[in-house]
């Protein structure tokens, strides 16, 4: 990513450092506390001085593995890509009336010019950079620099936190969007946790009217039906297979969740997987064309911060009830391990704290 030193300032906004607190990554499993360089900015591009970054389980997973899939940290990374906070300074080319605005980041930034761009696209930009997918930095510091047409002005009643998960909601808008989720749908939902929730709370501002929702742990599947679903499921004692329902989301990633939901799903009705498991599932391929059933992967998101504003401002969605840590930039280590934790769905860490 090119860089330059062109940005502006207003008066009565804090001047910006030269230089700001990190917590990188450096190897598997160790996190360390830096003072790094406040990015530059290209002409097009803001600074956002973080307010709340949320935990992803791809965070999770590069801090305790060091990859995920192709993608591999063999430098110093900094993670984080839920993330909301105040714009600091802009680039040349950006109205400097941006300073001072709350914003949320939609943390990537497409090339533009690509046939998957032009055809409208972009989370499939094969040069897309993406905030903490290596080589590419992330959240965990005091600034970041993002285009200032992806950081999204917020009204004063959405909250730091709910404007970082608007990423995480993004993807269960993007799910939603991919299963034809419409008034009257019927919809169930591998996984309670963080996304299957949001996901459950996304298909019912779409207007599905059952929603439901498995998993193994009775604690989340109650919370699920106090924020979304209307039915819950334990997934090892109640089978899904003849619901006969019009979409299937998977949030399990877990491969049994997979086939047994593929034979929920009615004719013509369509699976969208969206947890991360093994790179390989055994399918019920007969079932899946005898049926004529649709199935798609999820790969983040294209276009979706404007509706997620709107749904939260709205109340159609509730963030802010999944936030269950809040850490310190200096407690990124413990933020990365607390889903370990019984009843934990969602932490946040708090760069400026």
């Amino acid at each position: 990513m090119t860089t330059s030193t062109a940005q502006s300032r207003t008066p009565g906004h804090p001047e910006v450092p030269a230089t700001m607190r990190a917590a990188v990554l450096k190897r598997q499993g160790d996190m360390a506390m830096e003072t790094l360089a406040v990015p530059q900015l290209d002409a097009d591009q803001v600074l956002v001085q973080v307010a709340a970054v949320g935990v992803c389980g791809s965070d999770v997973h590069y801090y305790e593995h060091g990859r995920i899939g192709d993608y591999v940290v063999d430098h110093p990374l900094i993670l984080g890509h839920e993330l909301s906070g105040r714009v600091a300074a802009v680039g040349s080319a950006v109205d400097p009336a941006r300073i001072g605005r709350r914003v949320a980041v939609e943390p990537q930034r497409p090339c533009s010019t690509c046939k998957q761009c032009k055809a409208g696209r972009y989370n499939l930009c094969p040069d897309i950079e993406f905030y903490a997918t290596p080589p590419v930095d992330g959240a965990f510091a005091e600034y970041v620099r993002i285009q200032s047409d992806f950081a999204y002005d917020i009204p004063d009643s959405v909250s730091d936190e709910a404007a970082a998960l608007i990423e995480p909601l993004s993807v269960g808008l993007w799910a939603c969007e991919r299963a034809g989720i419409k008034p009257g749908s019927r919809v169930l939902i591998a996984g309670a946790g963080p996304i299957g929730i949001i996901a459950a709370q996304a298909a019912r501002a779409y207007g599905a009217t059952e929603i439901y929702i498995s998993d193994i742990a009775e604690d989340r599947l109650a919370f699920a039906l106090e924020h979304g679903a209307t039915h819950a499921l334990n997934a090892r004692t109640d089978s899904v297979e003849g619901l006969d329902v019009d979409a299937f989301i998977d949030a399990s990633g877990a491969p049994q969740a997979v086939r047994s939901g593929i034979k929920a799903v009615g004719p013509a009705g369509k699976v969208i997987l969206v947890g991360l498991g093994a790179d390989d599932v055994e399918l019920p391929v007969s079932y899946i064309q005898n049926r004529e059933i649709w199935l798609s992967g999820v790969f983040r998101y294209t276009n979706t911060w404007p509706l997620a504003i709107q749904l939260i401002a709205d109340g159609k969605v509730d963030l802010d009830i999944l936030v269950t840590g809040r850490f310190s930039l200096a407690d990124s280590g413990d933020a990365l391990k607390a889903g370990r934790q019984p009843g934990q769905l969602k932490a946040v860490v708090y760069p400026g704290r």
